[in-house]
């Protein structure tokens, strides 16, 4: 029977720990693309199961598709450890041509495929450092909306809302919302990136206006911040605001 190590992950392993194995194994996460066509792509996993009636094991490709997950069979490896198994599987599916290295599709901001794997990973919501703050804000007794606009026409979310008090919440990326202290330019697509950054800094003081016409008051963290010490400002604020105004808590 084959070990556990050849085939069982580790114990406890986080779903980033689970993406880096996998990486590892197909050589790059641009190697674990599913073709969809169109110039759209999934990202691919492998999983090793074993069947103690063959004392084999197997190998399937898994995927997600318009919600939906996808398997496929892709043969039997025979390595002594997980790692081992999992790169032999990813070129099983790669010869097979299950799965492809991810190109660049028309029309694409980003100077290359590497680029663009990184920019698709930034997530719009529900970041760590969001997350953090909202954690924060929960133990000083704060209550919240999470995502939504203050104004339901004015095509600006907040990320966290405080809507009896008005308050609103901005989480800003340090690259992306160009901060004084970390920000730094790209090298490649100079040109292009700094005038990104710049509509994105005009697009920030744009909603903090049409925000405080409103009669909202909108504070920004950057995402380098003690999150302790912003959530300790957000919630001086809406208390504040809450004491002037008679409102109960959000």
């Amino acid at each position: 029977m084959p070990p556990d190590r050849a085939w069982k992950p580790k114990a406890g392993m986080s779903r980033e720990a689970r993406a880096a194995e996998q990486d590892r194994a197909a050589g790059g996460r641009l190697s674990r693309a599913v073709d969809l066509g169109e110039g759209r792509y999934a990202r691919a996993s492998i999983a090793l199961r074993l069947y103690r009636s063959t004392r084999r094991i197997r190998a399937y490709l898994r995927w997600s598709q318009e919600g939906e997950t996808q398997e496929r069979y892709v043969g039997e490896v025979d390595a002594a450890t997980r790692a081992a198994n999992l790169a032999q599987a990813w070129k099983m599916a790669h010869a097979a041509g299950y799965v492809t290295t991810e190109t660049l599709p028309p029309g694409s901001w980003a100077s290359s495929p590497v680029s663009r794997a990184v920019m698709s990973a930034n997530k719009g919501r529900d970041t760590k450092p969001e997350k953090l703050l909202r954690s924060a804000l929960h133990r000083h007794g704060l209550r919240y909306r999470v995502g939504v606009r203050p104004i339901p026409d004015l095509r600006r979310t907040a990320d966290v809302v405080f809507t009896r008090a008005r308050v609103a919440v901005f989480v800003d990326g340090c690259y992306w919302h160009g901060c004084p202290e970390h920000h730094r330019p790209a090298k490649k697509r100079a040109e292009f990136w700094q005038d990104k950054i710049a509509g994105n800094r005009a697009r920030d003081a744009e909603t903090n206006e049409a925000l405080n016409k409103a009669g909202w008051l909108v504070i920004r963290v950057w995402e380098h911040e003690d999150l302790e010490q912003a959530a300790q400002r957000v919630v001086k604020a809406v208390k504040t605001r809450q004491d002037l105004s008679g409102v109960s808590q959000n």
